[in-house]
């Protein structure tokens, strides 16, 4: 059986002068090593694409992070030069899909700037520089120069009993990530439900309330270390579960229609 496959949105990357869409190694890495799927980028079009016409094809949506960050006029504020640096094709792409994957129930994993979105899509809005909110931590990514020591575990964050994410890393309470953010969460979508914050209250990880099927987002990096960390792997593997049941169920409903239409063609 051909192994499923998701959709990754691109990112806008301009390289020697050439524009490229582009998406991190660790995220199609994650998706082939540990959920065992493949990965299709989209092109981060402003206009021109569909999103039906590419869940048509796909099975899961993962959403990845990203350098850029949502345009603040997509949540109803005025967007500074502190807010960016923006990508206009990723957002064009991403929130629409995210929107009909939702709708469709097909399994959604968003991670960093995918969670982000995903609050953004539902009618969220995000809050800027929160490390200067009082109270907050420092939720950038620590000065090191190895990328390593920059995606390092090194916080707690509280997993809500009972959650989904509490079954899909197999555990609730405090666990370790590595959450790297100067934005997050500021008013949650009214079809979000929050399952994780920081120590501090940031919101760490939502669910889709009533979703179809898989519909999550951490704001942490669970494709960096997926391979090796206990929960980072517990949360693909589950997302890979997800997509290769929908994968089968769609199979399945293909094949009770073809006598249908064999059927309406033989008349």
């Amino acid at each position: 059986m051909p192994k499923s496959v998701v959709a990754v949105p691109a990112d806008i990357r301009e390289i020697e002068g050439a524009v490229w869409h582009a998406s991190p190694d660790q995220y199609v890495s994650a998706a082939m090593k540990v959920a065992d799927v493949m990965s299709f980028l989209v092109p981060a079009f402003e206009n021109g694409n569909e999103a039906d016409a590419i869940l048509d094809r796909v099975d899961g949506v993962l959403i990845s992070g990203a350098i850029s960050n949502v345009h603040p006029s997509l949540y109803g504020k005025e967007a500074t030069e502190a807010d960016g640096p923006f990508d206009h094709g990723r957002d064009a792409t991403s929130l629409p899909l995210i929107r009909r994957a939702i709708e469709r129930g097909i399994p959604l994993l968003a991670i960093c700037r995918g969670i982000q979105e995903l609050n953004v899509a539902l009618g969220g809005t995000l809050a800027s520089e929160i490390q200067d909110l009082p109270g907050n931590w420092d939720h950038r990514s620590p000065e090191v120069t190895d990328r390593d020591g920059k995606f390092a575990i090194r916080q707690p964050v509280i997993v809500e009993e009972g959650s989904c994410i509490a079954r899909y890393l197999g555990t609730a309470g405090a666990v370790q990530v590595n959450s790297l953010h100067r934005q997050a969460i500021s008013e949650t979508a009214p079809r979000l439900q929050v399952e994780a914050r920081a120590e501090d209250g940031t919101v760490e990880a939502v669910s889709v309330i009533d979703a179809k099927n898989f519909a999550v987002g951490v704001q942490w990096h669970p494709e960096y270390w997926a391979e090796t960390d206990a929960p980072s792997r517990a949360l693909f593997e589950a997302f890979g579960d997800a997509v290769r049941a929908y994968a089968a169920a769609k199979g399945e409903a293909r094949q009770q229609a073809e006598p249908v239409r064999s059927a309406s063609a033989a008349r």
